[in-house]
């Protein structure tokens, strides 16, 4: 085998790589279920103004906020939120833990990027 066959054999793997990488990464993109979008958008309306507008706006936050945050990390961020309300010793954890406080912090760097690209 020649050193010019080594090289477009590299060449052809890594180009494969690369495209394999790139539809990987697409679909991580788009790892929110419509659901989970629609309840965002519903509930940025609400805060927003119930406009024509507030729609583009709310749909392309979440947009953003999905290429930024994996979901995993986006729902476990939500139950802290969701949890760190409860009063009793139940939230304790979701108030003063570090994990939470990162998964809290992550979406919270989600949400001021969307602000600053969508409003």
């Amino acid at each position: 085998m020649t050193v010019v066959g080594s090289v477009r054999r590299i060449v052809a793997a890594s180009a494969v790589l690369m495209v394999t990488a790139a539809f990987a990464r697409a679909e991580d993109l788009n790892d929110y279920p419509t659901s989970a979008r629609a309840e965002y958008v519903f509930g940025c309306m609400k805060a927003n103004g119930e406009t024509r507008q507030a729609i583009e706006q709310c749909s392309c936050s979440i947009d953003i906020i999905a290429s930024l945050l994996p979901y995993a990390r986006y729902v476990t961020a939500e139950t802290v939120m969701s949890m760190s309300q409860v009063r009793s010793d139940l939230g304790a954890p979701f108030r003063t833990s570090a994990q939470a406080a990162g998964a809290l912090n992550d979406l919270r760097r989600a949400q001021a990027e969307a602000e600053v690209r969508c409003f």
